[in-house]
C-alpha cells in the first residue's frame, strides 16, 4: 500500500508538472497524494515527496504570479 501510495504521488506531481493548464485542482490531488503517503514512507522516499511538494509550490506559485513567466 504505501508503495502505491508513494507511486500516486509521484504521478500526480507529475502530471501537474506536465499539464500545459495546470489547475489547482491538480495541485490539490497531487497535495493530497503527497500527504498520504508521507506517514508509511521510508526515509529516502519522504525526501523525495518533500521534494515533489516543493515543486508543487513553484506550481502554484506560477500560477498566482503568471506575468513572472514572460
Amino acid at each position: 500500500m504505501a508503495k502505491k501510495l508513494f507511486q500516486q504521488a509521484r504521478d500526480f506531481t507529475q502530471q501537474a508538472q506536465n499539464l500545459p493548464e495546470v489547475t489547482y485542482e491538480d495541485i490539490e490531488k497531487a497535495k493530497n497524494a503527497i500527504s498520504s503517503a508521507f506517514a508509511n514512507a521510508t526515509e529516502a522516499q519522504q525526501e523525495l515527496l518533500r521534494e515533489y511538494q516543493e515543486e508543487l509550490e513553484q506550481i502554484e506559485q506560477q500560477i498566482d504570479s503568471p506575468e513572472e513567466l514572460q
